[in-house]
């Protein structure tokens, strides 16, 4: 048996009754510069405004897009659980309204490298997060990449942020097929829904969900869902710039309220059901590397 089958063990030893309460939203896209992080941060904002506890996952190792947003600085990151003996609860930065966020740190790349007294350590540290939020946003790095599609192929709920810019679209559709053909996904567990961003209007919005769909039936046989629609906003821009968060600086512009109308779409029992979720299943796929 290799190091990795071994440490795949150790986690279904550790954590097979485990599963979280907690909801797990994946958020990606085919290319970077689409609004990905921008739509963890005012997703997450609208929900602690709904009264929901929310811890984001910043999981796109190569930009620190969130804490930006946040304006603040993580003292650590998660491989300092692994590495130097912090608890979970120190790598959890609060950002504004509670909501909680955990940054990855490049450390966490090396996860095959890691014995199994280790691997115990994340396990049980991880697992602790089912008690301490209603919901958890992972926001992946943009594209195909390995550690892209760890989290993508395991996510029950995941959101695709497209632009209508030609380029956007393919490469999105470049995702959702290295996704639906990764053997290891499960399409009767896993949800995928689209959001357009920087839309002109109404049939932008509409453009850009219907082309994914349609090719995504044609060649894959299957559906995607259409979650909604940013606008193109000028706060939206003011607020990027000033590193600010725009469903609390402009609560009312455009941008501000089709957030708000994605964050109570999803909430709606009618159209998602809460699925259940094992902080195993997304370590388990780490293993897989």
């Amino acid at each position: 048996m290799d190091q990795a089958e071994g440490l795949r063990n150790v986690i279904k030893s550790n954590n097979q009754q485990n599963v979280s309460s907690a909801r797990v939203i994946t958020i990606t896209s085919g290319k970077g510069g689409v609004g990905k992080s921008n739509l963890a941060v005012n997703l997450a904002v609208n929900f602690a405004k709904m009264g929901k506890k929310v811890i984001i996952f910043d999981a796109d190792f190569g930009l620190a897009n969130v804490e930006v947003m946040f304006n603040t600085i993580p003292k650590n990151n998660l491989s300092d659980v692994v590495f130097k003996g912090h608890m979970l609860s120190d790598v959890i930065t609060e950002g504004p309204m509670g909501i909680g966020f955990i940054s990855a740190g490049s450390g966490i790349m090396s996860l095959n490298d890691l014995n199994e007294e280790q691997v115990h350590l994340l396990v049980r540290s991880l697992t602790q997060l089912s008690g301490l939020c209603d919901i958890i946003i992972v926001d992946t790095g943009a594209g195909i990449s390995n550690h892209v599609m760890d989290f993508v192929v395991s996510s029950p709920e995941i959101l695709l942020v497209a632009t209508p810019d030609p380029s956007s679209i393919t490469d999105s559709y470049s995702l959702l097929k290295a996704l639906f053909l990764n053997p290891l996904y499960n399409r009767s567990f896993s949800k995928v829904g689209i959001v357009a961003n920087r839309i002109r209007n109404e049939s932008d919005g509409n453009t850009v969900y219907h082309r994914l769909d349609s090719v995504v039936g044609q060649f894959l046989e299957s559906h995607v869902d259409f979650i909604g629609a940013v606008p193109q906003d000028s706060n939206l821009d003011k607020a990027v710039r000033a590193q600010k968060i725009v469903s609390m600086a402009y609560p009312q512009s455009r941008s501000s309220r089709s957030f708000s109308d994605i964050a109570y779409k999803l909430l709606d029992e009618d159209i998602v059901k809460n699925r259940s979720f094992s902080i195993r299943t997304l370590f388990e796929s780490f293993m897989r590397r």
